[in-house]
């Protein structure tokens, strides 16, 4: 019996940060990126309507200390910045613009993404930089509309205390507290998330955190976390201040692998995979029935139609 039930914890991810009766999450990276603006309102709803569990919005803070929702920390590369402001201290940063200045803006598409999708009319057709209140209430809204709950995944792009109290204070005044609010606050910087389980504990939340990084296996088969500064991290360590590891898919230096994904599931620690960017849906499929194959608790996806359809065929091929 305890055999059958380790099998079952490997395939459908039961970890301390996963059920053991929830197929693998399909988490929506930077919304729908594949297919419109990323980090728009527009892009994590229609990333909703195609079925994502998750919607993923990475945090930057504003000038005037505002949350939004932004990849990278300048605003050159997903806005027309640079067609209504000056230079900034050489640049652009988000932290150099208030939020009303920022509101301003327009997201524009990057990659396979475009302005619109064919049949899909959004409730917020504006493509303008959201603020991490309005992707909670977007979230709500969505889940009260497609009568399920709809996850967020918000990750703390700076390792900055001020962020971390930020993202806290924000999640908690919106009901946050715990795994069962469908919620994880993820990081590539242990120390950040270190600091956030502690202050998290003294706020009396439970939010389920995620170290991300890059998956090493030593010489002697020992599965470890590769973290910013070119340190290694065991996983045991990790299993202390986390609920689980965000690891990169397509390095060929630090290779994601099953025998990582047991080590991680045998320290309690769930395993989410980023980024699938396959556009070509029968490529994506291969690659997504691979990586499942290895006991994945989670995939962030461009295109969250085609990881859905890929983990629910999966799931129902296990089933069988």
């Amino acid at each position: 019996m305890r055999v059958a039930a380790l099998l079952l914890a490997c395939l459908f991810g039961a970890t301390s940060a996963h059920a053991a009766d929830q197929a693998p999450l399909v988490i929506a990276h930077r919304g729908a990126s594949g297919y419109l603006p990323e980090h728009t309102l527009a892009g994590y709803e229609l990333a909703v309507r195609l079925g994502a569990d998750y919607i993923e919005p990475d945090l930057q803070l504003t000038r005037d200390n505002v949350l939004v929702a932004m990849h990278d920390e300048t605003l050159q590369r997903t806005t027309n910045v640079a067609s209504l402001f000056a230079a900034r201290n050489g640049g652009y940063k988000v932290a150099e613009f208030t939020l009303a200045e920022i509101k301003t803006l327009t997201v524009v598409p990057t990659g396979t993404g475009q302005t619109a999708y064919p049949g899909f009319t959004p409730a917020s057709p504006e493509l303008r930089v959201p603020t991490f209140d309005e992707v909670i209430a977007l979230a709500k809204a969505q889940s009260a509309s497609a009568g399920r709950t709809v996850g967020i995944y918000p990750e703390a792009k700076q390792a900055d205390p001020v962020m971390e109290d930020q993202i806290l204070a924000t999640l908690k005044q919106h009901g946050y507290a715990g795994a069962a609010d469908k919620v994880f606050v993820q990081s590539f910087s242990d120390a950040t998330v270190r600091s956030l389980d502690a202050k998290q504990r003294a706020l009396g939340l439970k939010l389920p955190l995620i170290l991300l990084g890059y998956a090493i296996t030593t010489a002697d088969g020992t599965a470890m976390m590769a973290v910013p500064g070119g340190r290694a991290v065991s996983l045991k360590d990790v299993a202390g201040f986390a609920n689980g590891v965000g690891v990169g898919i397509g390095n060929a230096k630090y290779p994601l692998t099953k025998g990582f994904v047991d080590q991680a599931h045998a320290a309690g620690l769930a395993v989410h995979g980023w980024t699938f960017a396959k556009p070509d849906a029968a490529a994506a499929a291969d690659e997504y029935k691979a990586f499942l194959a290895m006991g994945l608790d989670g995939m962030f996806s461009n295109y969250s139609d085609l990881a859905v359809s890929a983990r629910d065929a999966f799931v129902a091929a296990s089933r069988r």
